[in-house]
């Protein structure tokens, strides 16, 4: 049976009867270029001791995670919920590996607690000034802490949390199937989600709302992204660290009651 030549579709209803492993590695072969796409993309933020070929591999384990996992019958699109399993198993290694300094990772705790107490008390972003202000450094400083949080990748949206800062939360492929579910409060649930997350990213400043929708929406990489705001693409790396930081303690916030 050549399996190449047949329509998703079919393949999916094959799977499902069968298990089959040569209909599985069918599947797999047409979305490995989506899981190389991805491990580019999160490989140009990450420093050169970590390996393209192994973020790939990190990511073929959450492809085949997601094939395992997926059900046609939810009328959801197999490439919108592969993306999310498979980003998800790339920063689960990452986190796994544990190649951020202690330090660094305290100095971006210590950055979210900053934003969210300052947009707490001014209703609204907190701008770069500000925010040196409030931690006590230089402009220059904060811009050079940014910069290393960036290329240190420790903030992404696979490690948006809805919960408290210690880790007892929701991850964003968590959330994947809480979408994905049925029943009166499970719909509840999503749009209650959606709304929370359109709100605060809507609140966010133009141009950390604009490097996520093109980030993570239409899947550009930073390069693409800087050259369509005309900045570099470290420039876009600060942006997004800086989006994600505000967005977190944007929703901690929330979920808090405070805003």
């Amino acid at each position: 049976m050549d399996y190449a030549t047949m329509t998703e579709d079919h393949l999916w209803q094959l799977y499902r009867a069968s298990s089959d492993r040569k209909v599985r590695d069918e599947i797999v072969a047409r979305y490995e270029p989506l899981v190389r796409y991805i491990a580019g993309k999160i490989s140009v933020t990450l420093p050169a001791m970590v390996e393209y070929a192994d973020l790939v591999g990190y990511g073929n384990f959450g492809l085949l995670d997601a094939i395992e996992k997926f059900d046609p019958e939810k009328h959801v699109k197999f490439k919108t919920y592969a993306v999310t399993r498979i980003r998800g198993a790339i920063y689960d290694h990452l986190r796994d590996l544990d190649w951020v300094p202690r330090s660094v990772r305290q100095k971006a705790k210590q950055l979210e607690r900053c934003i969210a107490k300052l947009e707490s008390k001014l209703g609204r972003p907190a701008t770069d000034d500000e925010i040196a202000a409030e931690l006590g450094i230089e402009r220059k400083e904060l811009n050079t802490l940014m910069a290393r949080l960036a290329s240190s990748a420790i903030v992404s949206l696979q490690d948006l949390w809805f919960a408290d800062p210690d880790g007892d939360g929701m991850h964003e492929h968590d959330l994947c199937e809480s979408l994905h579910a049925s029943g009166p409060e499970s719909r509840y649930e999503r749009e209650e989600i959606r709304r929370v997350i359109a709100e605060a990213i809507q609140e966010l400043p133009e141009k950390e709302k604009t490097v996520l929708i093109l980030y993570y929406y239409e899947n550009l990489t930073l390069r693409q992204i800087g050259r369509i705001l005309e900045v570099t693409e470290s420039r876009v790396s600060q942006l997004h660290t800086k989006a994600i930081l505000r967005l977190k303690a944007r929703l901690q916030n929330r979920t808090r009651g405070i805003l």
